[in-house]
């Protein structure tokens, strides 16, 4: 099979799907290697941004998902209307960084980090997406455990969890300090 037929098999595919789909799927489709799929894909991506298209291919994790370029929003939303836009609270920010960066995480492990009740926080973090049960902690109670989703990784333009940005240790120092000083200005008044 050439490349052009690879090409439009995979268009075709991800077109039809709307959502990602695995590299190892593709490749399967296609009885090619993984490492292959990703070569056809990285030269489907360039002619892509080359010709100044509406439309490019998006990489997630192991997966790849076709999508509407950011360019084209106010064009899109003439046609299909405002989506919905969920705001992030400073709660809801707070909450999904530690999801992030420490999942899988129970929601007894949240609040103990953030100090207060995170129910709230965690179930509109599921409704808007960005977060999803991972299954459960095998403990007593077999609490949920909860991780970020592919929304929440296109959502903030990474590929993956490791892209996330790493605090450095002045910083972490710095932020502890400073929650420190917050405990210590409520236990005095």
């Amino acid at each position: 099979m050439n490349l052009e037929k690879q090409e439009a098999i995979i268009e075709g595919i991800l077109f039809a799907m709307g959502e990602s789909v695995e590299l190892s799927r593709l490749a399967e489709v296609l009885e090619v290697s993984q490492e292959e799929i990703q070569d056809i894909l990285h030269g489907m991506m360039k002619r892509y941004e080359m010709e100044n298209r509406g439309i490019e291919i998006m990489e997630i994790e192991n997966a790849v998902q076709m999508c509407t370029k950011k360019e084209m929003y106010e064009y899109l939303i003439k046609i299909a209307g405002q989506p919905r836009r969920h705001v992030l609270t400073d709660v809801l920010l707070e909450t999904l960084s530690i999801i992030a960066y420490k999942q899988p995480i129970t929601r007894l492990e949240i609040e103990k980090i953030r100090g207060v009740s995170c129910a709230h926080a965690v179930n509109k973090l599921v409704e808007y997406n960005l977060v999803c049960e991972l299954g459960r902690l095998d403990a007593p109670g077999r609490p949920l455990l909860f991780g970020t989703t592919e929304e929440f990784l296109r959502s903030f333009g990474v590929q993956s969890i490791e892209e996330l940005p790493v605090l450095d240790q002045d910083q972490l120092e710095e932020f502890k300090q400073q929650a420190e000083e917050e405990m210590n200005l409520k236990l005095n008044v």
